[in-house]
């Protein structure tokens, strides 16, 4: 699949299932992602991945951090088996590095971007789920996050359950969106 392919024909997958990327497929498509712009190579994320028994524990983390009880309490511990892969991703910015924090929090935002479209390039679906869970004490330590990191969501990633093959989007007409700059004559 060429790259404006992907582009255009990448969705968030609300249904996946088996099979997904195995830890070193995983790998192999990180590897390339990590290419994505980076100013100085500092690398400020890494990647927690669970499946299987920990999507359980997971789960559970989810539902003892939410104040549902029920079945309210149930759909909140069994979102973490929406797909057999959510691969979890901490930001760990360097901290007193030249380079700023927010530039940091872009570079992490490219690469997840490109392992998003290798994913899809590959075959499989991926959506990156965030919501207050991120924030949760709980749910860091479980995940073995240290002081200073932070969770920005889970990509689930699985194949899509669905028999409607991506469509390519329309692009949009954003041409409202660019500007050129053009200074004042300088009179001297």
């Amino acid at each position: 699949m060429d790259v404006m392919t992907a582009v255009l024909s990448r969705r968030s997958a609300q249904h996946l299932v088996e099979p997904a990327p195995s830890d070193e497929e995983f790998g192999y498509l990180l590897r390339a992602a990590a290419t994505a712009p980076d100013h100085g190579r500092i690398r400020p994320w890494r990647w927690v991945l669970v499946r299987g028994e920990g999507r359980t524990a997971l789960g559970r983390c989810f539902a003892d951090e939410s104040p549902a009880t029920g079945a309210e309490r149930y759909r909140t511990e069994s979102r973490t088996h929406r797909a057999p892969l959510l691969a979890t991703l901490v930001f760990t910015p360097a901290t007193g590095h030249r380079v700023p924090e927010w530039e940091q929090l872009a570079a992490t935002s490219a690469m997840t971007t490109s392992l998003m479209l290798l994913l899809h390039a590959r075959g499989f679906g991926s959506i990156w789920r965030t919501g207050r869970f991120t924030e949760s004490d709980a749910v860091s330590r479980l995940l073995g996050l240290s002081s200073g990191e932070r969770l920005l969501g889970w990509l689930y990633i699985g194949s899509a359950d669905d028999a409607q093959p991506f469509r390519r989007r329309l692009p949009d007409d954003v041409s409202d969106r660019v500007s050129a700059f053009a200074p004042e004559p300088v009179l001297v």
